[in-house]
C-alpha cells in the first residue's frame, strides 16, 4: 500500500480562516493599487475616450492587431512544433543507455536551458544576418523561432524525463519481463504514461512559448507587442494599446489553458471508462465461481 506524500499539513478551521483573511487583505490591496494606477493614468489623460476611439474602427484591427495576432500565432506554432520534436529527441538521448549520447544531450540541455531566451534570439538574429543563410525578410522570424525552439525543447525534454522517472519501476520491469527491449519499453509503455501525467506542465510550457514571442520585439519581429508600439506611435495612445494587447494575450492563453483542461478531463474520463469496463468482467467471473465449483463437485 503506497502512502501519499504531502508538502504540508492540511490546515484546520483556524488555519483556513487565517488564509481567507490574508487572501481578502491581499485582494483589497491589489484592487487599491490598480485603482491608484488607473487614477494616475486618468489624470494624465491616457484613458480619455479619444484615446480609445481608434479601437472602435476597423483600421487599427486590420492594419495592426490582426497581423500581430497572426504573426504571434505563426511564430508560436512553428516553435512549438520544432520544440516538441527536438525535446522528444533530447529526452530519449538523455535516457539513452549509450553514455556518449547521454553526455552530449545533457550538455546541450544544460547549456541552452541556462541561456536567456532573449540572448538566444539576438545571437540567432545577428548570426543569420552575418552568414546570409536566411533572407532579410525572414531574419526576425528565424531569430524568434530559433531562440524559442532551443530553450523550450530543453524544458520539454526535462519534463518528459522527469515524467518517465516518476513512474513506478514496475512499469519498466513489466515491459522487460515480456521480452521488450529498454527502448521499446520506453516508447510503448513509459512515454505514453509520462505524457499523460505531465500534460498540465507541458501545456503550461506552451503558454510560455506563446508569451515569449513578445521578446521578438527586440529584433523587430511584428508580433503583438511591436504592433502595440506602432499603434501608440500612430494614434498617441500607447497605454490603451498596451491594455488591449494584454487583454488579447490573456484571452489567447486562457483559451489554450482551457483546451488543456478539457483534454486532460477527456483523457482521464476515457481511462476511467476503460477501467470500469475492465472491472465489470471480474465481477461476472466471481458470480460464475459457485456454479463452477458445484459443477466440479457434481463431476467428482
Amino acid at each position: 500500500m503506497s502512502a501519499t506524500a504531502t508538502l504540508f499539513d492540511v490546515p484546520g478551521p483556524r488555519g483556513r480562516m487565517r488564509q481567507r483573511i490574508a487572501a481578502g487583505v491581499l485582494l483589497v490591496l491589489a484592487l487599491a493599487l490598480g485603482a491608484a494606477v488607473l487614477w494616475k493614468l486618468g489624470e494624465k489623460g491616457n484613458l480619455s475616450p479619444d484615446k480609445w476611439a481608434p479601437f472602435a474602427g476597423g483600421v487599427v484591427w486590420r492594419s495592426y492587431i490582426l497581423p500581430g495576432i497572426i504573426n504571434t500565432l505563426y511564430a508560436a506554432a512553428i516553435s512549438i512544433a520544432l520544440a516538441a520534436v527536438l525535446g522528444l529527441v533530447l529526452a530519449f538521448a538523455r535516457m539513452s543507455s549509450i553514455a556518449p549520447v547521454r553526455w552530449v544531450a545533457t550538455a546541450f540541455v544544460e547549456f541552452f536551458r541556462a541561456v536567456p531566451v532573449l540572448v538566444m534570439m539576438l545571437l540567432s538574429f545577428w548570426g543569420y544576418l552575418a552568414s546570409g543563410l536566411v533572407p532579410s525578410a525572414y531574419l526576425s522570424l528565424a531569430g524568434v523561432i530559433t531562440g524559442l525552439t532551443l530553450y523550450n525543447s530543453c524544458i520539454l525534454a526535462e519534463l518528459l524525463r522527469s515524467g518517465v522517472h516518476s513512474l513506478p519501476r514496475g512499469q519498466a520491469e513489466a515491459g522487460l519481463s515480456i521480452g521488450l527491449t529498454p527502448g521499446q519499453t520506453l516508447r510503448a509503455i513509459q512515454l505514453p504514461q509520462a505524457l499523460r501525467a505531465m500534460l498540465p506542465a507541458l501545456v503550461g510550457q506552451l503558454v510560455v512559448i506563446l508569451k515569449d514571442t513578445a521578446l521578438g520585439y527586440q529584433i523587430l519581429y511584428p508580433e503583438l507587442l511591436r504592433q502595440a508600439e506602432r499603434i501608440g506611435s500612430a494614434y498617441y495612445n500607447i497605454v490603451p494599446a498596451l491594455i488591449v494587447i494584454a487583454a488579447i494575450f490573456i484571452a489567447i492563453n486562457y483559451g489554450l489553458t482551457s483546451f488543456a483542461h478539457w483534454l486532460e478531463r477527456r483523457l482521464t474520463h476515457r481511462g476511467r471508462v476503460a477501467g470500469g469496463a475492465m472491472t465489470a468482467d471480474p465481477g461476472a467471473e466471481d458470480a460464475m465461481v459457485p456454479a463452477a465449483v458445484d459443477a466440479g463437485g457434481a463431476h467428482r
